[in-house]
């Protein structure tokens, strides 16, 4: 499952990749799509669910939803500078690490030796990956690494701030995912409203790659969350990180990207280092 929860992870980026200049009409797309497909599932859980729904509920997913809102906005202006073979290997990389980082200073955790390892590593291979040229030059390519690392703090925020809605605040993770989504759609209803005819020209011209994004990136998630139930954590967070190394490589052999094989390799290392820091 976690395997699966990779591939299907780097397909969605590959879509969105070819959707470069979408822009956050592209990211209301895609979900709302996920937002429709996730509503019947939503509906039922809070049926089912012992516990009555909380305002605190609320509270969370519009948080998470305000969140993946910037994710998913910076991350489509990062593959609209810049190659995904270096876009989206930093944004996998830097989040882990600036998770780490933020629960070291604020959180007083101690990752211990194994840790530190694993985020030196993480850093050796961000900077191999964000050295060298890009098809565009050297603009495009700084352009590239501010983006993908600016998505790896997004994607630190709202790791961070999910793990405490699921665990303090006690929110279902359906009810959780599924009502975070339909809110990332309505907070950018205002922008599809004003680009109606970008929308309608999206959706004529990249109907499968919003469909594909909209279904993919709940999938891996909901992937992921039941490899949770039945393997630890120390297994299924570094397993998952294999997107970046499957990103590589298509970016190397459907994209043809420039630099691919080097990012590759800097790919593997943050893969190296990610481990490390899950299984301390």
């Amino acid at each position: 499952m976690v395997l699966a929860a990779a591939v299907v992870h780097a397909v969605w980026n590959l879509a969105a990749k070819r959707v470069s200049g979408g822009g956050a009409q592209f990211v209301w797309l895609y979900y709302t799509v996920s937002a429709v497909l996730l509503l019947p599932f939503v509906v039922v859980a809070l049926v089912v669910e012992p516990e009555r729904p909380q305002w605190s509920w609320l509270g969370a997913a519009l948080v998470t939803a305000v969140l993946h809102v910037g994710y998913g906005i910076v991350l489509q202006r990062g593959y609209h500078v810049g190659d995904l073979s270096l876009v989206y290997p930093l944004a996998r990389g830097t989040g882990p690490l600036l998770s780490v980082l933020v629960a070291v200073l604020l959180l007083h955790e101690r990752p211990g030796v194994l840790g530190l390892i694993g985020a030196v590593l993480v850093v050796a291979g961000v900077l191999v990956i964000s050295l060298g040229g890009s098809h565009a030059g050297e603009e495009a390519r700084r352009a590239g690494v501010f983006y993908g690392v600016l998505t790896g703090a997004m994607i630190a925020a709202y790791t961070l701030w999910d793990a405490q809605s699921v665990t303090t605040v006690g929110v279902p993770p359906l009810v959780y995912f599924g009502g975070g989504a339909l809110l990332q759609s309505v907070l950018l209803a205002p922008t599809a409203v004003r680009g109606r005819v970008e929308v309608g020209r999206l959706w004529r011209e990249h109907r499968r790659e919003v469909l594909v994004v909209g279904v993919a990136s709940p999938l891996g998630y909901l992937l992921v969350l039941y490899a949770l139930q039945i393997a630890p954590v120390s297994l299924v967070a570094p397993a998952r990180e294999l997107s970046i190394v499957f990103g590589g490589v298509a970016a190397w052999l459907l994209l043809g990207e420039r630099n691919a094989v080097r990012r590759l390799v800097g790919s593997v290392v943050v893969l190296a280092g990610i481990a490390a820091i899950a299984v301390a």
